[in-house]
């Protein structure tokens, strides 16, 4: 039956024929340069966006704008989604990739060159919101795609270790995004870095999409969905069978995703913009210790990822998300002291937390679904689990922390988690699935 994940073929084999270096670097680079432009975007909203596209309102309304600007790519991500899964099953991975790359880092980038609202008036955020959908709808497809590319490559027993490589993009993108950010405030003074110093990052993109597509284009269809096209057995309409034939696995994986987007984006771009303007740490200070903070995130990542292929991928996520349920109510107390080493400590433990759960999703997602819907299921369960923990999260935690305190943005955090715990324990263990 079309759509459903049958046990008794191959997994990948040998990995194709591709060496492990150039399926990583493959998988890889397309999760760096999207979360590179995720977090810019997070950042820039935290720093500057709201006196740049809406000067007219008072600083909680002008952050909850900037913010919601930031929602608007989780709300178009599930669309990309069903649009690349659609082709990505029918077509194949490979080429879908080189698409979304494209549509992703091209809106990224063109924010650097858009006008601000001194400017243009009303016109300004309102292609600013256009550009954040176009960019939504390229990311929607960018990550199941590129855990495909791993996942389909390796061999049964090396699927975590394969998928590590694409899941550690969030750690190398807010790197690099946070390290920019650092560079730009080091040497611009404040007027000149909310003048044009900010739309450096943006612009850099242009370079990201080039050497991304220069390692895609390289890079084999997997022999995963080769056989599937040999077999002339790809689905019609993936979305709907998806829909008609995994609901469950749908909705309990976007689930399971809640706890790693609500840590990732509460730790990052709300705590940024907290710290700075509630608290008064300074903007370089914080941006050295987000610096300081991703090493957290690789290293959870990679533990869980790797380890997953020994002890199992739906224990470590577990594991993660009950430590993340802890985690939440120390967060705010931690940073509340204003201590740099504090911070550093409350920051980075909620972004390891995040990697134990993300690092074995690279694998676990995908091996919900059947080959010939794996990109559209894996996709929408991924993105809808960004919509409901990603896009809400900076909103909410504002709203919350303005009506009720600090501490009321760790118990969110926290209910996030018993969430995701919830739904990873009403799904199966899948490391020893069979992908066709």
């Amino acid at each position: 039956m079309a759509g459903a994940p049958a046990r008794d073929g191959g997994a990948g084999g040998d990995g194709g024929g591709e060496s492990l270096r150039r399926v990583a670097v493959a998988s890889f680079i397309g999760t760096a340069i999207e979360f590179y432009d995720f977090y810019i975007y997070g950042t820039a909203a935290a720093l500057v966006l709201n006196q740049a596209f809406f000067p007219t309102l008072d600083p909680v309304n002008a952050t909850l704008a900037s913010f919601s600007t930031y929602a608007v790519a989780f709300a178009a991500r599930p669309l990309g989604s069903v649009v690349f899964g659609h082709f990505g099953d029918r077509v194949g991975r490979k080429s879908v990739l080189v698409a979304s790359l494209l549509l992703m880092g091209l809106s990224t980038a063109l924010v650097g060159l858009l006008p601000g609202y001194d400017s243009w008036g009303v016109w300004a955020p309102l292609l600013l919101i256009g550009l954040r959908f176009l960019q939504g709808i390229g990311l929607g497809g960018e990550w199941g795609g590129a855990a495909l590319l791993a996942v389909e490559h390796a061999p049964r027993r090396r699927r975590g270790l394969y998928a590590a490589f694409p899941q550690l993009g969030p750690s190398v993108g807010f790197f690099a995004a946070t390290g920019v950010f650092w560079l730009l405030s080091s040497a611009l003074d404040d007027a000149a870095f909310r003048s044009w110093g900010w739309r450096v990052p943006f612009l850099l993109s242009f370079l990201l999409v080039g050497v991304g597509l220069f390692v895609r284009l390289r890079i084999s269809e997997t022999p995963v969905f080769a056989k599937v096209m040999d077999t002339h057995d790809t689905s019609r309409v993936p979305a709907v069978d998806v829909l008609r034939r995994h609901p469950r696995e749908l909705l309990l994986g976007a689930g399971g995703m809640i706890v790693a987007y609500g840590l990732f984006y509460t730790a990052t771009t709300y705590c940024l913009a907290y710290a700075t303007g509630t608290l008064g740490v300074s903007r370089n200070t914080m941006l050295g210790l987000s610096l300081v903070a991703c090493l957290f995130l690789a290293a959870g990542t990679w533990l869980a990822a790797t380890r997953s292929d020994g002890v199992g991928r739906r224990r470590l996520v577990l594991a993660g998300g009950g430590l993340a349920a802890l985690w939440g109510l120390v967060l705010f107390p931690l940073l509340d002291t204003g201590r740099p080493v504090l911070i550093a400590l409350a920051i980075g433990g909620a972004l390891f937390c995040m990697g134990v759960v993300y690092g074995p999703m690279g694998a676990y997602l995908p091996e919900l679904f059947g080959a010939t819907v794996r990109y559209s299921g894996a996709s929408l369960a991924y993105n809808l689990g960004g919509v409901l923990g990603g896009a809400v999260a900076p909103l909410v935690a504002t709203r919350l922390q303005a009506e009720f305190g600090s501490a009321s943005v760790g118990w969110y955090v926290t209910a996030m988690a018993v969430v995701s715990v919830v739904c990873v324990l009403a799904l199966p263990e899948t490391r020893e699935r069979e992908l066709l």
